[in-house]
């Protein structure tokens, strides 16, 4: 199962940057919605604007990322992987792909942000743990809704809808813990938030696991 898994690793890999469109878009995007973030704002924003967004134009850069993972595999493709893969090795490498893919993204807006807005951040550590723990959150979800919408005409469009209501709770929680970082709370003020993350990525990991097996065979 790990020798697939690396293997669809390195095939995802190599499709991606030989491709270089979807990342390219994706870090055009962020910075000039970065730039124009800071275009609008005269002065530093206030802590709790600075979270809100950093996390806002992360979520839409992870989703524009994430909406196609499955969309260049064909019905072909399925049946080569049918054969030699199993269904757990495919979600599991969409997954760990798609987190290698939004942690670079995540590290860039972060950059950006303190580049042009510094770093109002008193407990940066800390929001390292919530950015690593929303960013599996968003990966593993939109990696689900991907399969999902994968087996319909509009994946795209179907990904973008169903994506945004099941984000929200990681969205507003990312959100709660982020702003408690900035203030210098510390772990126990913050453990609530960071272990709820934490389960709502074992939920859906776990759903993913689950389901994409069915979803497959269909």
């Amino acid at each position: 199962m790990y020798k697939q898994i690396a293997t669809l690793l390195v095939k995802d890999f190599k499709s991606e940057f030989r491709q270089k469109a979807t990342l390219n878009g994706i870090l055009l995007y962020v910075v000039s919605t970065v730039f124009i973030a800071y275009q609008v704002f005269t002065s530093i924003p206030e802590l709790s604007t600075w979270v809100a967004l950093f996390w806002i134009i992360l979520v839409f850069a992870a989703t524009n990322a994430s909406i196609n993972s499955f969309k260049a595999e064909s019905n072909q493709a399925y049946f080569y992987y049918y054969s030699c893969c199993s269904a757990s090795s495919i979600i599991l490498s969409k997954l760990i792909f798609n987190t290698c893919l939004l942690l670079i993204i995540a590290f860039l807006t972060f950059g950006l942000f303190i580049l042009l807005f510094n770093n109002p951040l008193e407990n940066t550590t800390l929001f390292s743990l919530v950015l690593l723990l929303g960013i599996l959150a968003i990966a593993s979800t939109l990696t689900l809704i991907s399969a999902i919408a994968s087996k319909t005409n509009n994946n795209s469009t179907l990904t973008a809808i169903l994506s945004f209501p099941i984000l929200l709770p990681v969205l507003l929680t990312a959100i709660k813990a982020s702003i408690l970082c900035g203030l210098g709370f510390s772990w126990e003020d913050c453990q609530v938030y960071i272990l709820t993350l934490a389960l709502l990525n074992l939920l859906t990991i776990a759903l993913s696991y689950v389901l994409f097996p069915y979803l497959w065979r269909s």
